[in-house]
């Protein structure tokens, strides 16, 4: 199968979920060809976002000691990674509704459970990258 997107882009996946971060880095990097790098909590996922500036940052919103909101407004906060788009990947469907998202500074959201094969198409066109 041929690339969606054009490759090269670097997605940091925060998620505490291990099935789900392996699944998403095999969607990403199989059908998008974009890089993945993965961290298993919002504090990691803090330190890489600042050693790595990635192009995107997919997030989980629900996640034990620090939540994605909580992760967000750190990211907001910090210079650094301020101009890193976010993308929320989410159980809580409050959340990917358009005015809820857009009011928290976020480029969208995606519910979970996702769809393995739509996943890059999504992020793609949140992110208005080119199909």
């Amino acid at each position: 199968m041929t690339n969606l997107v054009t490759p090269g882009k670097q997605i940091l996946f925060i998620d505490d979920e291990s099935n789900i971060r392996q699944i998403v880095k095999i969607c990403l990097e199989t059908l998008g060809g974009w890089n993945v790098s993965l961290a298993a909590s919002g504090q990691e996922g803090l330190v890489k976002a600042v050693s790595e500036k990635p192009d995107a940052i997919l997030l989980d919103v629900m996640m034990p000691d620090m939540d994605g909101l909580a992760v967000l407004q750190q990211l907001q906060a910090n210079p650094v990674t301020q101009p890193i788009p976010v993308i929320f990947l989410t159980a809580r469907r409050s959340l990917t509704e358009p005015h809820r998202f857009q009011a928290l500074g976020v480029k969208g959201a995606i519910a979970k459970p996702f769809d393995s094969l739509t996943l890059v198409p999504q992020i793609a066109h949140a992110l208005g990258w080119n199909l």
